[in-house]
């Protein structure tokens, strides 16, 4: 494994210790601080990634973003990882897309496009012209989270952006936007009202002047799980280049049904099969959604399977996506990935835990379809043969850290919870020369947990679990050994 251990702070955990002086003491000199320089100390594996893509005509090459970690690159086909966005000026990324006619036009969405109790927004659209060497901003800020994007694959100056909007109040920058400049300038043409956001936007496969997007009606309060949901969600089809839409979707099930957010996939192969997934507003309605398939392009819906499983959770997931090559071939992505073959009436798992949990984007080679790429909680994974094994997400550190803590032992350890991957601690510095992935262990706390080390025995670790019935606390002794004895010229471990 590949590793690089200088970066920039914009991604990577930094101490910083401040002393509190009386209001007459003069301040320290900036020259003491003079040496002090960023240094990474991971943890080395992958967070939360919604955001991610291929190259058409390359195998190799692979875009991903986490959610608030920037933009990563790969040409050893997830090998090793990149960050090509530490520049600019936000770090939060939702929507990731490749121009087929222009492989080295790649465009961002900034703003994480989910709606959850944790997320960051972002400040519009950016543009790399080069592959990721260099980006322009592109306007778009006040639409806070892109949750899509959809790239003319035979005009590289066209796209259509799915805009979420505000996630806890009204704003008008939301929808469906459509450029014909390259993002100099963006025409909403799609909208519904101020509460109703784009989440989703794609072009058909072989005509792109029809176009297919779905709003969602969302909001999302300053709590846990406070999230609501309006009646301007809906499956939308334009046939005119995106300049007039009409609502489709007949089968679907409506906001007064019990239907929520909804995703819906395209077959490259036959574009009059197309597929949704819906989600279930409350207990009571979810017999009414799951997932449906239309053979007419998406006028009409038959619901094929109702199992949780593939739907459930849909302010997190909605993703669903078709074989290039086979229309009865159909991926869904939700705490697992999974595959049917039958046209969605039965699915079974491809992957899952260990190395992925909360599955939210699969990518397909439109010419090698056995080379995949999937986005999870735990990073992006490539697979090289039809998902039959997968690169490592061991190689990417871009986890989220909610909370952080230092104890006061020498080498100190930092302590926190990691998005989906439950909680870290590390000491400030290994035995080897160098901090690795096995210097990380796991403390007695969950992902939005606080971690609070016992300031007279640092073994005894106090962690909490984050949740809106409330706060559970427990104690917990780690059995990692303890970090090497203070003593000049040699290590020796203290029993």
């Amino acid at each position: 494994m590949t590793m690089t251990h200088d970066r920039t702070p914009s991604r990577f955990l930094a101490l910083a210790f401040f002393v509190a002086l009386p209001a007459f003491a003069q301040p320290f000199p900036q020259a003491l601080f003079g040496e002090m320089r960023w240094r990474m100390i991971g943890p080395f594996r992958g967070g939360r990634t919604v955001a991610a893509s291929g190259v058409p005509g390359s195998t190799n090459v692979f875009y991903m973003a986490p959610n608030n970690g920037g933009v990563w690159k790969t040409t050893d086909a997830g090998r090793t990882w990149a960050p090509i966005f530490d520049a600019q000026p936000t770090g939060s990324i939702g929507a990731l897309a490749v121009s087929w006619s222009r492989p080295d036009r790649v465009w961002v969405g900034s703003g994480e496009g989910l709606q959850r109790p944790d997320l960051s927004v972002g400040n519009g659209m950016y543009r790399s012209d080069d592959g990721g060497k260099s980006w322009i901003r592109l306007g778009l800020a006040d639409g806070q989270q892109i949750a899509a994007i959809a790239a003319d694959p035979k005009d590289a100056d066209r796209a259509f952006v799915a805009v979420l909007g505000h996630p806890y109040a009204a704003n008008e920058t939301r929808g469906i936007f459509r450029t014909t400049d390259a993002g100099k300038t963006w025409v909403k043409v799609l909208y519904r009202d101020a509460d109703t956001g784009g989440a989703a936007v794609a072009l058909d496969p072989k005509d792109s002047n029809v176009v297919y997007a779905a709003l969602w009606s969302s909001r999302l309060g300053p709590w846990e799980n406070g999230q609501w949901q309006g009646p301007g969600t809906g499956l939308f089809k334009s046939t005119d280049g995106g300049t007039t839409w009409r609502a489709i979707g007949k089968g679907l099930p409506a906001h007064a049904e019990g239907g929520g957010r909804i995703g819906f996939g395209i077959a490259p192969s036959d574009p009059k099969r197309v597929y949704a997934t819906v989600d279930a507003l409350s207990e009571e309605t979810e017999k009414n959604v799951g997932i449906f398939v239309s053979d007419d392009a998406g006028e009409t819906f038959v619901k094929v399977n109702g199992e949780k499983r593939l739907w459930g959770r849909g302010s997190d997931f909605a993703e669903i996506k078709v074989h290039p090559l086979s229309k009865d071939v159909v991926w869904v992505a939700n705490t697992s990935a999974y595959r049917s073959k039958d046209g969605g009436k039965t699915f079974e798992p491809v992957r899952g835990a260990p190395g992925g949990d909360d599955f939210h984007t699969i990518w397909f080679h439109p010419e090698n379809p056995d080379v995949i790429l999937l986005a999870a909680d735990q990073g992006a994974i490539v697979s090289v043969n039809g998902g039959s094994t997968w690169s490592s997400w061991y190689n990417q550190p871009t986890a989220q850290l909610y909370h952080v803590s230092t104890d006061d032992r020498f080498p100190y350890w930092v302590y926190g919870g990691q998005q989906e991957s439950g909680s870290v601690g590390v000491a400030s510095r290994g035995d080897d020369g160098a901090i690795t992935s096995r210097d990380w262990h796991p403390v007695a706390a969950e992902e939005y947990g606080y971690v609070a080390p016992d300031p007279k025995d640092p073994d005894v670790v106090y962690g909490a679990s984050s949740r809106a019935t409330g706060t559970r606390r427990r104690k917990s002794r780690t059995s990692r050994p303890r970090p090497c004895a203070e003593r000049i010229g040699s290590c020796e471990r203290r029993r």
